[in-house]
C-alpha cells in the first residue's frame, strides 16, 4: 500500500519554527517531483513549496518565500518543510504530495499531484 504520512505539526506562537516531515512507504518516491499544499478552513488547497526529484529544483509560493525551505532525502524516502518565522495567517492543515508517473516538471496545482498523505494541523497563535 502506497503511503505518505505527514507529521512534526503543532502549536506554536508566531515567530516560531515547525518542521514538517513526510515519509513515504510502499513505493519509492525519489523519481518524482514532491509538493507541500496546504488548506486553511473555507479555503481551497494551495501550494507552498515543491521540488523536484533531484532537489535541484524548487518553487514556493510568494506568502512563504523566505521563511519556508522545502528539502528532500531520497535514501529515506522522505521530503521535509522547515517553516520559520511561522505567522498566524500560516494556520492550516499541511499535505505532502507526490507527483507520481507524471511528465518531467514541478506541479503547482493539487491535480497535478497523484499521491497525498493525510495532513498534518500547524496553528500559529498571535
Amino acid at each position: 500500500q502506497v503511503q505518505l504520512v505527514e507529521s512534526g505539526g503543532g502549536l506554536v506562537q508566531a515567530g516560531g519554527s515547525l518542521r514538517l516531515s513526510c515519509a513515504g512507504s510502499g513505493r519509492m518516491f525519489s523519481t518524482d517531483a514532491m509538493g507541500w499544499f496546504r488548506q486553511a478552513p473555507g479555503k481551497e488547497r494551495a501550494i507552498v513549496a515543491a521540488i523536484s526529484w533531484s532537489g535541484g529544483t524548487t518553487y514556493y509560493a510568494d506568502a512563504v518565500e523566505g521563511r519556508f525551505t522545502i528539502s528532500r532525502d531520497n535514501a529515506k524516502n522522505t521530503v521535509y518543510l522547515q517553516m520559520n518565522s511561522l505567522k498566524p495567517e500560516d494556520t492550516a492543515v499541511y499535505y505532502c504530495a507526490a507527483r507520481g508517473l507524471r511528465p518531467v516538471g514541478l506541479g503547482y496545482h493539487a491535480s497535478e499531484y497523484d499521491y497525498w498523505g493525510q495532513g498534518t494541523q500547524v496553528t500559529v497563535s498571535s
